[in-house]
């Protein structure tokens, strides 16, 4: 059984063998993953030693002080909260250890092709089409041959980055809309897949339309059975939610933060109200913060359940609510922009910016990794247990569905 006191052993025969002033970073990165000490509770052999999530904290911690590098993880979050859940479950062996080395060490760049123009709070009624060509289904489960795909998928953030992508797509048009779909991992240097950019609020680009015509994907990299697909990205979204509404930050740390030292270095433009406004959101980003600390404890004993749709639903409240009281705190000074250019960035710095920024990128929080309309009744129905509401095209053919 690894413990604490294994792991510090390891973390040190690590730093012998690979010391980090004089180790080229990917060099150190993927030793450490050969090391098992890239996420601990993965399998041996798989950038782990299955042991329990809750001792990485060890190992990171040993790690930092001794200054080792990171995969920079803002980069490659899509990857590490999605994408590698997903393939750790539904992936067969070869799958796992092809794609997980590099997706950890930040080699590939992982994107997620899930939402569409017609099928973004509704994902099931995508209307994404893969179609087989070739290949014998005698396993009962249609193995073999290639699939062609066509569609359009959006909001795809990191897809000019990206080097594979997570992929759902319907296969059964005939079926309800949950039952006909099925999930891939697409190659997005393949031919047949364009990506352009959406230009956003914030004048920046880190999201992009992706264009699917004639994309051939091996029936190799097809995750859980044909028809199955949305079995497999439930595990996808769960993952999703607690990696954007449950990252692990320190005491006053995030966007309250950001607004507390605004408040001390800011004297002169304190009000009564601005005072006790920042103090109820103090006291609700703390109270989100500990109980993300307790969900990510939960996590450690299982797979992660709708508990995450809550913690993504405070996440996106609370950067909206703290980032318009920043601009109202700093009044002229709230609404400053350093560079309306239009860029495509590696990732989002809801920290390291200034007040305009975050209060213009605050308002996709609410939107992405699922809409808070839909979140909330996914907490009503699945954490509360109140009745659904209705649905009438559960039982029809998605072929059959008004569109």
């Amino acid at each position: 059984m690894t413990d604490a006191a294994d792991l510090r052993r390891r973390t040190a025969e690590l730093l012998a063998a690979h010391p980090p002033a004089a180790t080229e970073r990917l060099d150190f990165l993927r030793a450490r993953f050969d090391a098992g000490l890239a996420w601990v509770h993965f399998p041996e052999g798989l950038g782990g030693l299955d042991a329990p999530r809750s001792l990485q904290a060890v190992v990171d911690a040993e790690l930092a002080a001794a200054g080792a590098p990171d995969n920079d993880p803002g980069r490659i979050g899509i990857g590490l909260g999605m994408a590698a859940p997903t393939l750790l479950r539904f992936g067969t062996d070869e799958q796992k250890r092809r794609l997980l080395r590099p997706l950890w060490t930040g080699e590939e760049v992982w994107c997620q092709l899930f939402s569409e123009p017609g099928a973004g709070s509704d994902l099931a009624a995508l209307a994404t089409r893969a179609v087989r060509d070739g290949g014998d289904g005698g396993d009962g489960a249609g193995s073999g041959g290639d699939w062609i795909v066509d569609g359009q998928k959006v909001w795809t953030s990191s897809a000019h980055l990206a080097r594979w992508a997570i992929l759902i797509a319907r296969t059964d048009p005939g079926l309800p809309k949950h039952r006909g779909i099925s999930y891939f991992i697409c190659d997005m240097t393949d031919p047949g897949v364009e990506i352009r950019p959406l230009r956003q609020i914030t004048g920046e680009a880190e999201f992009n339309e992706v264009f699917l015509t004639g994309v051939r994907i091996p029936d190799s990299r097809r995750l859980g059975a044909v028809g199955e697909g949305w079995k497999v990205a439930q595990t996808t979204l769960m993952n999703e939610r607690v990696a954007i509404g449950g990252s692990r930050i320190p005491r006053e740390g995030g966007m309250i933060g950001v607004a507390a030292a605004d408040w001390r270095a800011r004297p002169e433009l304190r009000t009564h109200d601005l005072h006790q406004r920042l103090l109820t959101l103090w006291v609700e980003a703390e109270a989100a913060r500990l109980t993300g600390e307790r969900l990510r404890q939960q996590l450690s004993q299982g797979q992660p359940g709708p508990e995450g749709s809550g913690m993504k639903l405070a996440f996106a409240r609370l950067a909206q609510e703290i980032s318009g009281w920043e601009v109202e705190f700093l009044a002229e000074d709230g609404l400053t922009y350093d560079d309306w250019t239009m860029r495509r960035p590696d990732g989002v710095d809801f920290t390291g910016r200034e007040a305009g920024y975050r209060y213009l990128r605050a308002k996709g929080n609410s939107i992405e990794g699922g809409t808070s309309e839909v979140l909330l009744n996914i907490v009503a129905e699945r954490v509360l247990g109140l009745p659904p509401e209705p649905r009438t095209d559960k039982d029809v053919a998605w072929k059959d569905l008004p569109r």
